[in-house]
């Protein structure tokens, strides 16, 4: 029975990490496989709804950076965890759309390195934005009082509330984005886009909408990904770009633009970080990652569910 118990309990907490991935990989995804475009300010996103986070749900001290000089003790409106979960994504989505019109469409047309240069650039100058001035420590991000402490399940036993609420968060927004993007009209006309742009304009329908809203859509999950994320570690300018590495190779194991890929790479690559971890392997858990990446792409250059006319 506690082999059983340490096999679920592995199971679960790799769920709960994988989960993380998954959301922001399903945005990732989306984009980079609809619009062609690499996002890789797809991090600072992330830690935008975190930072976000923490300010909806409640106060935050101030020991350094420059609104602590100039005497600003905390930040935040203390409007509960719910209202995070609520106004986050909805801030988000605004910033998606506006890093879409000002920034992604004009190198639509360019190449991948202008792409990655250009949003790694305003990763790094939102990082050093949000360090500059609210300070580079670490802050503590609440769990939810309704979601906190333990939960005792059969044969596992006790296990963290909160891990089993970011599971069941992550499942539903990522069947609601599913269900959008495949069993819609607007999904249709984004997946025709994706196949021949071309066609569908000679049609008459315009795609700069529907890829404006998708492009919101990968942002809003970036930053719902950075709020239930936060309660399970602390909160600071560099966790972005911590989490950017696994969100990108999760989009490439799974296949690009497949949001059944992303979930079932994230939950690969969550599974195994927390194996090696409780096995005593920590100092692997990331090498891990990439090992399992390296092979899966040697075997499928594609991704696990992605098609041969993606890589072509």
């Amino acid at each position: 029975m506690t082999l059983l118990a340490d096999i679920l309990t592995i199971l679960l907490n790799g769920l709960q990490q994988g989960a993380i991935y998954v959301l922001l990989a399903v945005g990732l995804s989306i984009i980079l496989g609809t619009l062609k475009f690499v996002n890789f300010a797809h991090g600072a996103l992330y830690l935008v709804g975190a930072y976000l986070g923490l300010f909806v749900t409640g106060q935050v001290p101030l020991n350094n950076g420059q609104l602590a000089e100039w005497g600003i003790q905390s930040y935040g409106i203390g409007l509960g965890f719910i209202a995070a979960l609520i106004i986050v994504p909805i801030v988000v989505f605004v910033i998606g759309l506006l890093m879409e019109r000002f920034v992604a469409q004009a190198f639509y047309d360019r190449p991948d390195t202008d792409q990655i240069l250009v949003t790694f650039g305003l990763a790094i100058i939102v990082q050093e934005l949000l360090r500059a001035l609210l300070g580079g420590s670490s802050q503590p991000f609440p769990q939810p009082s309704w979601a906190s402490g333990p939960i005792a399940l059969p044969v596992v036993g006790n296990f963290p509330r909160w891990r089993l609420g970011v599971i069941a968060i992550t499942a539903v927004l990522v069947l609601g984005v599913y269900g959008l993007v495949e069993y819609t009209d607007f999904g249709l006309i984004v997946q025709a886009g994706t196949l021949d742009g071309e066609m569908v304009r000679l049609l008459g329908i315009k795609l700069s909408r529907p890829y404006l809203v998708v492009f919101g859509i990968g942002a809003a999950l970036a930053g719902v990904a950075g709020v239930v994320g936060g309660p399970l570690a602390n909160v600071n300018p560099n966790i972005g770009t911590e989490q950017l590495v696994p969100a990108f190779l999760t989009v490439v194991i799974g296949g690009v633009g497949k949001i059944e890929g992303a979930v079932v790479a994230g939950l690969m690559l969550g599974t195994l970080q927390v194996l090696l971890i409780q096995t005593g392997y920590a100092a692997w858990s990331q090498v891990g990652i990439y090992a399992l990446a390296a092979v899966i792409l040697l075997v499928r250059p594609q991704g696990l569910l992605g098609s041969e006319v993606e890589v072509s």
